[in-house]
């Protein structure tokens, strides 16, 4: 790669691209949220209405996810916890479709990563990518779970509900799909991905019946987030009030998410992506962008510049499709064996293309508004972010202050001020 040539040409050309002074605002979102300390008596009451159906020497396979969920330590070793003293024995196993590389040894890795290790649960992670097919729905479509779930005498789902990157329904990102997915490991994921996923907000709740036919699921702990990844609701549900319960958590969940509260912009710039941010790198549904053509775009964002990817998506650049430009920092920290398997399974392939990689942050900034069309270039539209999972303080371009002084649920913090790059271009 001449990333030599990049440089002279490329940055000489859009060299002369002014950029506009920026402000920092404060978006206000909604705080409130269950106290840490709280949650390991919550999730016991939560769940308590289980004990009837977990006897004492059962074998009780619990499930845990790759998606970063806030308070995963303390939220799991409850669980643990409450089948112990019920009498039975737990272990934990990944839930995770094709994540982790489509290993058991990554899935194993990425619940290390989040502290759920064998020492801290006090109980067994048994990890493998073996399935049983348990049944198929009515169109043919397999159900698949996890072998080691499969041969326990009860199962219980944990998932965080929230708004689906790719397919919006009455069930999407929680539960329900855990059951589906994450039960179902990469063979499963496979299996339901393989038309698509404009068909999810169906055929997930048709699989998943299957599945809590078929397989003994005690019940689950749905848990949702408010915009800074706060745990906010934690709801013990039995399985025959999954179908029911579901939906109401998930328009609470969708209530308090994050977003910009502001359209029409010319240029998003976004610090960093990652598995661990959104399971698409970058929520499109804060972002206004999908990589499915499906979905609709929620709001004008004419290019989105990406300047890094997290340390914690462990080398997966998911989502980075959904750019326009990046950096040769962030495609130096890309792992294909890591991101190929997640592509492959969900069909998504346009989620994984490359984008524009460019020298340096600036570089890629200008790159991304010289590149506008029909804009007004002497007061061009900017919105900085971190990432798409802390949006309380976010840049905005200068020319837009009036309007963040007109909106209700914005404050100004901070006078204009210029870009901060260092010698070679990047952001401080």
């Amino acid at each position: 790669m001449n990333t030599a040539g990049e440089h002279n040409v490329v940055t000489s050309i859009v060299a002369n691209t002014p950029l506009p002074r920026m402000v920092r605002v404060r978006q206000l979102l909604d705080r409130s949220c269950i106290n840490p300390s709280e949650i390991p008596a919550l999730v016991k009451s939560e769940i308590e209405p289980l004990r009837e159906r977990t006897r004492p020497g059962m074998r009780i396979a619990i499930t845990c996810g790759s998606r970063g969920v806030a308070n995963i330590v303390a939220i799991t070793r409850a669980i643990v916890d409450f089948v112990k003293d019920c009498g039975a024995s737990p272990f934990i196993f990944p839930a995770m479709g094709s994540h982790g590389g489509a290993t058991a040894q990554g899935q194993r890795a990425i619940l290390y990563g989040y502290g759920v290790t064998e020492e801290a649960m006090g109980c067994p992670i048994l990890s493998s990518m073996e399935v049983v097919e348990v049944g198929q729905t009515e169109d043919g479509f397999p159900a698949y779970v996890d072998r080691n779930a499969y041969e326990a005498d009860g199962i219980i789902l944990c998932g965080r509900v929230k708004a689906h990157t790719a397919f919006h329904g009455d069930c999407e990102s929680g539960v329900i799909k855990m059951g589906v997915i994450g039960l179902g490991k990469q063979k499963g994921a496979q299996a339901i991905h393989r038309d698509g996923l404009s068909q999810f907000a169906t055929l997930i709740p048709a699989v998943a019946k299957v599945v809590f036919e078929k397989v003994n699921v005690l019940g689950g702990l749905a848990v949702a987030e408010n915009a800074f990844d706060q745990t906010f609701l934690i709801e013990g549900l039995k399985k025959e009030a999954f179908f029911t319960r579901e939906p109401e958590i998930l328009r609470k969940a969708k209530a308090r998410m994050g977003r910009i509260f502001f359209d029409d912009i010319d240029v998003l710039v976004v610090d960093r992506i990652g598995k661990d941010i959104s399971g698409l790198g970058m929520d499109p549904n804060v972002t206004g962008r999908y990589c499915v053509p499906y979905m609709k775009p929620e709001k004008r964002v004419q290019h989105i510049a990406v300047l890094d990817l997290s340390e914690e998506s462990h080398g997966n650049c998911n989502g980075i499709g959904i750019a326009d430009v990046t950096t040769m920092r962030f495609a130096g920290k890309v792992d294909l064996d890591e991101t190929y398997p997640n592509a492959v399974t969900s069909t998504v392939l346009s989620a994984i293309k490359m984008p524009m990689i460019t020298h340096s942050d600036k570089t890629c900034i200008q790159v991304a508004l010289r590149t506008c069309n029909y804009y007004d270039r002497e007061h061009p539209r900017i919105v900085r972010i971190r990432d798409t999972m802390n949006l309380e303080e976010i840049e905005i371009s200068e020319s837009m202050l009036d309007e963040a002084m007109r909106t209700d649920h914005v404050r100004v913090v901070s006078e204009p001020y210029e870009w901060a790059f260092n010698e070679q271009g990047d952001l401080w």
